[in-house]
């Protein structure tokens, strides 16, 4: 997996710590805020805040009859003081917890996979370690974060637990209740990311192959790049995906991405993947100076402070010429292309196992009694040939059934 630098933050602390947090919390890392943002009048606060009330006062008729309006309200942001209770209604965990009012308590009993839980231990320590809830093992934050990975590997043991959701946990746990963060995590898991954290990671391959044909129609030159010096899309995207921005982005971008991403699926993730690629490598003079695939990748690793912005993100994936359809088409072409390798490999691998017995009889000739070299040929058929899996859609579901599957 490609891991950016910023990466080190979840791995070890260095002598960059401030003695007091910032607004949001972090006393270090590249994801701590110095600079005060902007703020919006009193009024204007004030406004966004009621409108944002009356819609989750309201939500299943906006659900129904007024998406637009919601999807456009998250691109424009969600007031903090709302923004814990509009991804609980935005991500469907409201409609799962009433369902299951009980489970996560009762998850919690339980003792688990020995192996899980020991690898949750092992990890839990290194989500957000400049944060203030996750600075000690004994802080309420690395209590949380295994209680909620814990109940998620006993709820989906299909799942069970990768390393890639412990900052997505993480992430939820800084603006909601643990039970509430714990039902928007598994829609997260299981409808957003659908079977992204599944051995094998097909799905993740499948959507690499998207990107890349998205960014072919909308940044020939960087596509051309890429293909040039034999950059896979796996080599600088998995952890973009995987970890649905959680240790790339500015933590303001990070919120504004995330208000999109679970009002309008994971189309957001590769929207943002898109600007960063086509913002990174535009210009011809940095792609020049990209000369082979390590130079390459170290750039994508570390895009331009600029290029990270939230403004220029939110700008940027709202400009690119990219609709639905677009998606559809790719998803197609990626389905069916994996669908001819899968036939391919399961041609190859009869042909392999077809056993070729070769019989060499001597005997005498009915004619002139002399020893023959006649071959005879045995085949043995194993079957006839593998089913091909074309997988699922993939699915761009939002928990609230609106938005259906994706691409």
């Amino acid at each position: 997996m490609a891991t950016s630098p910023r990466s080190v933050d979840t791995i070890s602390l260095c002598s960059t710590v401030s003695s007091c947090p910032d607004r949001n919390g972090f006393y270090g890392g590249f994801q701590r805020t110095d600079k005060p943002k902007e703020p919006l009048s009193k009024a204007q606060i004030i406004a966004r805040e009621k409108k944002w009330l009356y819609m989750i006062d309201n939500w299943s008729l906006y659900m129904s009859k007024n998406y637009k309006k919601i999807r456009d309200r998250c691109r424009k942001g969600i007031p903090k003081s709302v923004r814990p209770r509009a991804w609980f209604y935005l991500s469907g965990a409201y409609l799962l917890k009433k369902k299951n009012p009980n489970i996560y308590k009762e998850l919690l009993e339980k003792p688990g996979n020995a192996h899980i839980i020991e690898e949750i231990k092992k990890d839990k320590h290194r989500q957000f370690p400049f944060h203030e809830m996750f600075l000690d093992e004994d802080k309420v934050g690395q209590i949380e974060l295994f209680n909620v990975l814990k109940a998620y590997s006993i709820y989906n043991p299909k799942v069970g637990f990768c390393q890639a959701q412990a900052p997505i946990a993480a992430f939820l746990l800084m603006h909601l209740p643990a039970e509430d963060a714990f039902w928007v995590f598994v829609s997260v898991c299981d409808v957003y990311l659908e079977d992204y954290f599944i051995s094998g990671l097909e799905v993740l391959q499948n959507d690499a192959g998207i990107l890349e044909g998205l960014l072919k129609k909308t940044c020939p030159p960087v596509y051309r790049h890429l293909q040039k010096h034999k950059v896979e899309p796996l080599l600088y995207m998995t952890d973009w995906f995987l970890c649905a921005m959680t240790r790339t982005l500015p933590w303001e971008t990070l919120l504004r991405v995330w208000d999109c991403f679970l009002a309008e699926g994971i189309r957001v993730i590769f929207k943002v993947a898109l600007v960063i690629l086509g913002a990174t490598l535009n210009r011809h003079k940095v792609r020049k100076q990209c000369n082979g695939l390590c130079e390459t990748l170290e750039v994508l690793r570390n895009p331009p402070e600029h290029v990270l912005d939230e403004d220029f993100i939110i700008n940027n994936m709202q400009r690119l010429n990219l609709r639905v359809e677009d998606f559809q088409i790719e998803h197609t072409r990626q389905k069916a292309r994996r669908a001819k390798q899968k036939a391919q490999e399961a041609t190859a691998a009869q042909n392999h196992s077809n056993t070729n017995t070769f019989s060499r009889s001597r005997g005498s000739s009915p004619t002139n009694g002399s020893n023959s070299g006649n071959i005879t040929v045995v085949n043995v058929n194993v079957g006839d040939g593998a089913d091909v899996d074309t997988t699922a859609p993939i699915s761009i579901k939002n928990g609230s059934s609106n938005s259906g599957h994706r691409p």
